[in-house]
Order: structure tokens, then C-alpha cells, then sequence
């Protein structure tokens, strides 16, 4: 409502930066594969994706394709969150930031019942035990490893997070156990 993020910066950063990599996982733009011990992305289709913010980071990943899931959740956990941001104000969904004499305030929803709906959605999977869609089930698993599900769901179900999760294609899986492991390192290290 306030339009400022419930969850630390670095990792809501992990977390849209993981978002925008699902988003191209399930747009069958890139997967994840293990290699040499480590998962990496895999571009599929070099299909342009439309968007500004999507196509950047394809171009990223097919221009170094060499670096692991983690080293590019970090990467784009820097820009990405600024690159949601400026989609979102120009889909209409937030208002640009405004200033005032002393600070520039954060953009805020326009609709505050679009805002909510997609944790309605997630709350409401909990509360029925349905399995979401992929992409919700993507986002869910997403904001479990950010530690967002804990913060904001009105019942949090680790179980059905987990049976949620399972359900997912093995990449979209190993994208949530790297977005963790980012998450787990960002903590620790505090940098």
C-alpha cells in the first residue's frame, strides 16, 4: 500500500531477479541445467520476449553464458528491482515516485486491490489446499525462499509450500533452491 518492499532490499532484489529469470524459464526462453557441479542457465529461444526488461536480461545471459544461477541472481538483483519497477508504472499498475521537499517517495499501487491480488491468490490456495497454477506456484515457491511467505501470508503452510513446489519442472525447482542459497549467503554475509 505504502509502496515500500516488506522485505530487506537485497532480498526482495534476490527475489525479483529470481522472478524475472522464472518468467523467462516459463516462457521457455531459458532452463536451468547442472554443469560442472553447478546449475547454470541455459538459453533455449533467443525469441525476442517484448519486454524491455526480459529481453535485457536474455541478452545478458546469451552474451555470457558461462556464469552460474547464483552469480546471476546477484547480478541482476541490482538492476532488476528498478527494471520492475519502471514495467510496472508503465503498465499502469504504480504511480511514479513522487518528491517532496525533503525525499522522493516510493511509487505506489494505483489500485490497491490489484496490488493485493496476487497474495490473495497465494492465501487462498493455502487456505484451500489447491495447488496454484505454474506461475503462481513459481511465485509462491519464490517468495517461501525470500522469507516473504512468513512476513505476509495470513497462513503460512511449509508442507503445502513444499508439495507446491514439487509439483514444479525440475529447472523452475532448482531456481527456487538457488534463489535460497543466494538468499542464505545475502544474510550471512550482510554486504
Amino acid at each position: 500500500m505504502t509502496g515500500r518492499p516488506r522485505l530487506h532490499p537485497r532480498l526482495a532484489g534476490l527475489g525479483l531477479a529470481a522472478a524475472v529469470v522464472g518468467e523467462l524459464m516459463l516462457a521457455e526462453r531459458v532452463t536451468i541445467e547442472l554443469a560442472s557441479g553447478q546449475d547454470r542457465l541455459y538459453v533455449t529461444s533467443r525469441t525476442a520476449t517484448g519486454d524491455p526488461l526480459t529481453q535485457s536480461v536474455l541478452d545478458q545471459v546469451v552474451a555470457e553464458p558461462q556464469h552460474p544461477v547464483l552469480t546471476w541472481l546477484v547480478f541482476f538483483a541490482k538492476t532488476v528491482p528498478a527494471g520492475v519497477t519502471d514495467r510496472m508504472i508503465a503498465a499502469g499498475l504504480l504511480n511514479p515516485p513522487s518528491k517532496n521537499l525533503f525525499k522522493q517517495q516510493p511509487p505506489v499501487p494505483v489500485s490497491t486491490n490489484t496490488a493485493a491480488w496476487p497474495l490473495a491468490r497465494l492465501n487462498l490456495a493455502v487456505r484451500q489446499k489447491q495447488p496454484p497454477a505454474a506461475p503462481d506456484d513459481v511465485l509462491y515457491g519464490l517468495f517461501a525462499a525470500t522469507g516473504g511467505a512468513q512476513r505476509a501470508l495470513w497462513e503460512h503452510d511449509p508442507a503445502f509450500v513444499a508439495a507446491t513446489i514439487a509439483t514444479l519442472p525440475v529447472p523452475l525447482r532448482r531456481l527456487i533452491v538457488q534463489t535460497e542459497v543466494a538468499v542464505g549467503k545475502a544474510v550471512i554475509s550482510r554486504r
